[in-house]
């Protein structure tokens, strides 16, 4: 019996492989359109039932769209800039900052926008909403827990992106539902406890040099937690919020708190390894302490710290504005 799965041959980063006309259409770009109209229809649904309204401002439909263009805009380029400035470490965009949002590899093909980070894209997001209800003279704590109702369920599509690339992967496992990426790292037979866990899943490597074994699949992992279970949590929340800026609050320490843990399950950027370690020879494919600390569950740590004070500062908001009526 195979306790493990195979990931899925026919599903490749191109929707369309092998058709050289259709090659640009992937399945991360076409994520990222379904999570930015599925932000936009949660978020209009939460102007039409007068979320975002106050005593002197109604919502309209052109405030919703040129909201969440703004965030979009904003998003995207701190999720690119972070995602080449920080997460790579080889120094090469630091060295070359014009290629950062260029979309082709040396050779002219079509890569698209290779790597993006979610706190890049958190923090690139987060400055949008500000400078747009600065702008417009809105209320950022109101209208930053609209956008809340809607970013986890589309941030659930760019995570099943990630899955289509075979990216992101997690850590192996001997879980059933643990999964071969076929571009994850492969390791030598000639070592016992390779052999042991083979054994263990009922997988047969004789005649093999290198397996290739099963993993978590971490992405899958952070769509459930992080993207629809969060979503449903701040979406029965939106009509019983007890002061603006609660639901912020909500979203910002809940996904720093699934993510840590989840972080756990994913293999960390080999480049990058763990920034704290209990053991700094620890190999990242496995998880032996749970003081290993990747640089996700570092930035994680800072969102919950963030979305404490967020909602200390929108309770004691309320408040002061109670005693000054």
């Amino acid at each position: 019996m195979f306790l493990y799965l195979q990931f899925p041959l026919w599903l490749h980063p191109q929707i369309f492989p092998g058709v050289p006309v259709l090659n640009l259409l992937r399945w991360y770009g076409l994520m990222y359109i379904f999570a930015f109209v599925t932000a936009f229809i949660l978020l209009d649904r939460t102007r039409k039932e007068g979320l975002l309204d106050s005593s002197n401002f109604k919502a309209t439909e052109d405030d919703i769209v040129s909201f969440i263009w703004t965030g979009i805009v904003f998003l995207l380029i701190g999720a690119r800039v972070f995602s080449t400035l920080v997460y790579d470490t080889s120094g090469y965009y630091w060295k070359h900052p014009w290629l950062i949002f260029w979309p082709f590899d040396s050779q002219m093909h079509f890569t698209g926008l290779v790597g993006m980070s979610y706190h890049g894209g958190f923090i690139g997001g987060l400055l949008g909403m500000i400078i747009w209800c600065k702008r417009h003279k809105q209320s950022f704590l109101k209208w930053s827990d609209a956008m809340v109702c809607a970013i986890p369920l589309g941030y659930t599509f760019g995570r099943l992106g990630n899955f289509c690339n075979g990216e992101l992967y997690g850590r192996i496992t001997t879980m059933p539902w643990g999964i071969v990426f076929p571009d994850a790292e492969r390791f030598s037979v000639s070592y016992d406890w390779v052999q042991n866990f083979c054994q263990e899943i009922g997988m047969n490597i004789d005649g093999l040099r290198v397996v290739n074994l099963p993993r978590h699949p971490s992405q899958l992992y952070e769509a459930l937690f992080e993207g629809v279970i969060l979503w449903v949590i701040i979406w029965s929340l939106r009509k019983h919020k007890k002061f603006d800026g609660m639901l912020g609050a909500v979203y910002t320490t809940g996904y720093g708190v699934f993510r840590f843990i989840i972080e756990y399950f994913r293999e960390p950027d080999a480049d990058l390894g763990f920034r704290i370690a209990k053991d700094p020879s620890a190999p990242i494919y496995v998880n032996t302490s749970i003081f290993n600390i990747s640089t996700g569950q570092i930035l994680c740590l800072l969102m919950i710290i963030g979305g404490v004070l967020l909602g200390i500062y929108g309770y004691w908001k309320k408040k002061r504005s109670e005693k000054q009526k």
